[in-house]
């Protein structure tokens, strides 16, 4: 562990942070993979998206659907990116629901990135007892903040009117978020303005390794193309800055060789909740992953972050 991430994880765990212990993590994937994923760093390149990708495809392919209707790109709003896809376990009435807003780097992603991911998560979640939902948004440039946040609030409302009719619980909604996805999911819940006056209409969220906090003097091209070039305007467009505005409950995860600024940004999220809450929010920081394996691991035999989701949609009242 980096000695200034060590530091911060220690320090959020002796404040009341349910940080996960590193040594459980990524041990059931193959030595191979876990080498490759050591040798490819932090640094977040295409190269390295593309090559876990392919390592984990294999891995993470899901399985038989036997007992899962797979309805897919059903509208939700009126953008032809407004579709999602719905994992439902058949013959179940009351299911808790998991919304996944996928990453995607602000101008790209998608729900079927290949025939493993995201799909993983949907067969893996479903098998265990949860109506899934895995959406897609409107992008940027074409489509500035807060878009990708508003895009959220379609999907939560779109739960809302049509979980019952799938099996799901309208009351125990979850998101989860990655990348991106998390940075939006992270925008609709704690910015008022971005949520319904009655509230974010869930009851908890996994945020996976999200950018909560827009530096002027670190905007990546794809990062302004989404939240705008101006200084004046970032501070109030980062999820960050809303924490107090919203009590929903966090579990937060960031992976080992996520970029270091991101694996900052979300224990700065974490403390930022501990002060927020008068207690920590879970936490969970994965040895031998990266950006892209700790989302894609869902549906392998290293099962521990999944283990994890459970546990906290289990335990969150």
């Amino acid at each position: 562990m980096k000695p200034l991430i060590a530091s911060l994880v220690a320090a959020l765990t002796l404040a009341g942070a349910a940080a996960m212990p590193a040594a459980a993590q990524s041990s059931a994937l193959p030595s191979e993979v876990r080498a490759k994923i050591a040798a490819m760093g932090a640094v977040l390149t295409p190269d390295l998206i593309n090559t876990t990708t392919a390592m984990f495809t294999p891995l993470a392919k899901p399985a038989s659907l036997a007992g899962i209707k797979l309805s897919e790109n059903l509208p939700y709003g009126p953008d032809e990116r407004n579709k999602l896809d719905l994992f439902a376990p058949e013959g179940k009435r009351r299911l808790p629901v998991l919304v996944l807003i996928p990453g995607g780097a602000f101008i790209g992603g998608d729900k079927h990135r290949n025939e493993a991911l995201y799909a993983n998560v949907g067969a893996y979640f479903a098998r265990h007892g949860l109506l899934t939902v895995i959406a897609n948004y409107r992008l940027a440039p074409q489509h500035p903040w807060p878009a990708g946040a508003d895009d959220v609030g379609k999907v939560i409302a779109w739960v809302q009117a049509n979980a019952a009719a799938h099996g799901g619980d309208a009351a125990r909604i979850f998101l989860m978020g990655h990348s991106a996805g998390a940075s939006h999911v992270a925008s609709y819940l704690f910015d008022a303005e971005l949520h319904p006056k009655a509230g974010a209409g869930v009851r908890g969220a996994i945020l996976m390794s999200g950018l909560y906090d827009v530096k002027p003097e670190r905007l990546a091209p794809n990062v302004a193309a989404y939240f705008g070039s101006d200084p004046s305007q970032l501070a109030a467009r980062s999820p960050i800055t809303h924490v107090g505005e919203s009590k929903v409950p966090l579990f937060i995860v960031v992976a080992e060789y996520d970029p270091p600024r991101l694996e900052v940004q979300s224990l700065d999220l974490a403390a930022r909740v501990c002060l927020r809450d008068g207690k920590c929010p879970r936490l969970a920081w994965l040895m031998g992953h990266n950006h892209i394996s700790e989302i894609a691991s869902i549906n392998t035999k290293d099962e521990d972050l999944a283990r994890q989701v459970l546990d906290f949609i289990r335990t969150t009242r």
